[in-house]
């Protein structure tokens, strides 16, 4: 069972205190059930280089073959690719890299179960299904493509810095199911926000749903809204906390994080392209993303989400304790160039206040 040293969280993060608004008191009830820790074993991750982008894919899940069976077994599958914008194939996963991983699940007996599901920030995501060549992907396995806006939408409660009140955010039930086997494909990339995005960003902004015809721009339907903003939570430190809480209800069963070709500089969206040929993959989804941090040359500590859930116990974040199974770590790491506004991002390293300042 998890023990949080409550102290150090606060100290830590020093926005302890917005918790019970953001977890349901059903879920804090249920937490200690539903996460485990790995701090006192070796979590493994598989590193894999190649070529080709959907060979690539195939060797990093290719050592979990016989665990990813069983894990699955008769559940729905959701390939969550990461897909920002419809319109820039940088930001998105590759159909390659979605190729390969169908043909891993085509060799375990698991394609019938796969969905692929997204929930792209700009407009309609069958746009960016066709933009980016999935279609003829999904016809070639005779798996879904869905639009995770058409799902069932479940309540769940985020921070805003601004206030410091809980706002009520529309979540894809999809992804908050627990029956079901949650496979996040994130890509590896710096972020303006954040500093970098892997894993666990990828399910948790997917998650978030629009409503019909909402679109960027002046041709939105009027009315129609998307409540990916308010995960944002308005500021720096509100979209780190946010994603730290949110973890507890969403979170990969399996993590895959896409470095074939990476992007720094001005991510998710404008960033560059870092020819890097590598893929990761595990259970784990904290150590999958610690070792992503490590292959971009991200210091781990200025990441505050991660830091967050390592803090609490979500997964591994020591790298000394991580098992890289495959390729050798340090050969391919490589140093990204990070945003531009990346000392703002670090805002949620200060306190809001001097400790021991009168609140009165």
């Amino acid at each position: 069972m998890i023990k949080f040293n409550r102290r150090d969280f606060i100290r830590t993060s020093l926005l302890g205190g917005i918790v019970a608004a953001s977890i349901p008191s059903h879920a804090m009830n249920m937490l200690a059930k539903q996460t485990k820790v790995t701090l006192d074993i070796n979590s493994q991750v598989t590193l894999a280089t190649g070529a080709d982008r959907a060979e690539t894919a195939f060797k990093a899940l290719q050592p979990f073959s016989t665990a990813i069976a069983q894990a699955v077994g008769n559940k729905r599958i959701i390939v969550k690719p990461n897909m920002v914008t419809s319109t820039i194939q940088l930001s998105a996963v590759h159909k390659d890299t979605i190729e390969g991983i169908l043909e891993f699940y085509k060799s375990i007996n698991k394609l019938e179960n796969v969905v692929v599901a997204e929930s792209v920030a700009d407009g309609p995501t069958m746009i960016a299904y066709d933009n980016y060549g999935y279609i003829p992907v999904a016809e070639k396995y005779k798996v879904k493509l869905l639009s995770l806006d058409e799902t069932h939408p479940q309540l769940l409660y985020v921070m805003d810095e601004l206030d410091l009140r809980p706002k009520p955010v529309r979540m894809s039930s999809w992804l908050t199911d627990r029956n079901n086997f949650v496979m996040s494909v994130g890509r590896m990339k710096t972020h303006d926000r954040v500093v970098a995005t892997l894993s666990l960003k990828n399910v948790v902004l997917g998650a978030p749903i629009k409503d019909p015809g909402y679109t960027w721009g002046r041709d939105r339907r009027q009315g129609a809204e998307s409540d990916k903003a308010i995960v944002h939570g308005n500021g720096f430190r509100g979209i780190n906390y946010n994603l730290f809480a949110l973890a507890y209800h969403i979170r990969p069963d399996l993590a895959f994080v896409d470095g074939y070709e990476g992007m720094e500089g001005d991510g998710p969206n404008n960033g560059t392209p870092v020819n890097h040929k590598v893929c990761i993959a595990g259970f784990d989804w904290l150590a999958v993303d610690r070792v992503g941090l490590e292959l971009m040359g991200v210091n781990p500590a200025n990441v505050g989400y991660l830091t967050f859930c390592g803090d609490a116990g979500m997964g591994q974040y020591d790298i000394s304790k991580i098992e890289i199974v495959g390729e050798k770590l340090t050969n391919h790491i490589k140093t990204y160039q990070l945003s531009r506004n990346l000392e703002k991002q670090l805002q949620w390293q200060t306190p809001l206040r001097e400790r021991g300042e009168s609140l009165y």
